[in-house]
């Protein structure tokens, strides 16, 4: 029997990725608490649709605004690790990366009573080290590569990659890649971000977004029997009021097509047991 999953994520940023970039001045700052906002709009929307969804939320911000991410939790919701900071890991020295790594963990430990099972880096990023790290901490999974569109996959670490040579790959670990894209991502379509050297220009319509998230779902239920399409959201963008249409409209969409609403552990779990059925071959 056919089984298609719809991941809703929602990275709970705030102002910790403008602060990754040194824009520490009022208006960045006021811009991401907006996030705030847009948690109490998401919360309610999705409890109208009894959809449990997944909630990548850094460290800092946990302890920045208890009271909103017990909110997330007392509704049902997972919680993933999303570093401490923003700052991507791959920029991070090793030992600040480690702590960094932990610090968050217990952070999410206070909020939830338990570890994270996902991890999800800040900017999508990693680092060499990375895989190491989420292994030696017992992480399901981690989502934030772009291998597959709607296949999850076991990842490598080892990988010596050179400008000049074919890539040499590494081992499969038993972590889980949930795989993501920029282009299920509401932050470059909808963000204007200006920046001393690059303007990101966003604004783009809600129409032509929802019509490319609505369509790769449809692509999936076309040409697969069993897969995961994950969505990523930031509270601070999609919480503004037409946004908040387009994602009800997107949910709308998936129930007509039958998708079966997951947190990202619950599928990453069931990709897991498919495997070991030999139900699914792991790509790649």
């Amino acid at each position: 029997m056919a089984r298609h999953i719809a991941c809703l994520t929602f990275d709970v940023d705030t102002w910790s990725g403008f602060i990754a970039k040194g824009l520490t001045t009022p208006t960045p700052i006021s811009r991401g608490e907006f996030g705030i906002v847009g948690i109490k709009r998401i919360l309610s929307l999705l409890d109208r649709y009894d959809i449990k969804a997944s909630w990548f939320i850094p460290g800092m911000v946990i302890a920045a605004y208890p009271e909103a991410c017990e909110a997330i939790v007392a509704a049902g919701h997972e919680v993933g690790h999303h570093g401490w900071t923003h700052v991507p890991p791959a920029d991070l020295a090793p030992e600040v990366e480690a702590h960094e790594m932990q610090r968050a963990n217990e952070e999410i430990r206070r909020l939830t009573g338990r570890g994270a099972a996902g991890y999800r880096s800040p900017a999508w990023d990693i680092s060499d080290r990375t895989v190491d790290l989420l292994l030696q901490h017992g992480f399901l999974y981690e989502s934030s590569m772009m291998g597959n569109d709607h296949c999850p996959y076991y990842v490598r670490k080892g990988d010596v990659i050179s400008t000049t040579e074919p890539p040499l790959f590494g081992e499969k670990t038993p972590l889980i890649e949930m795989p993501i894209s920029w282009s299920l991502d509401d932050f470059p379509h909808f963000e204007f971000l200006r920046t001393p050297g690059y303007v990101l220009p966003g604004l783009t319509g809600g129409d032509q977004v929802l019509s490319n998230w609505k369509a790769d779902f449809d692509y999936m239920v076309q040409t697969e029997e069993w897969g995961v399409l994950t969505y990523t959201f930031h509270p601070y963008v999609t919480g503004r009021g037409h946004r908040m249409l387009v994602l009800e409209k997107l949910i709308q969409h998936l129930v007509e097509k039958n998708a079966l609403f997951m947190t990202m552990e619950q599928a990453a779990l069931e990709f897991s047991e498919k495997v070991k059925a030999n139900e699914l071959a792991p790509y790649p």
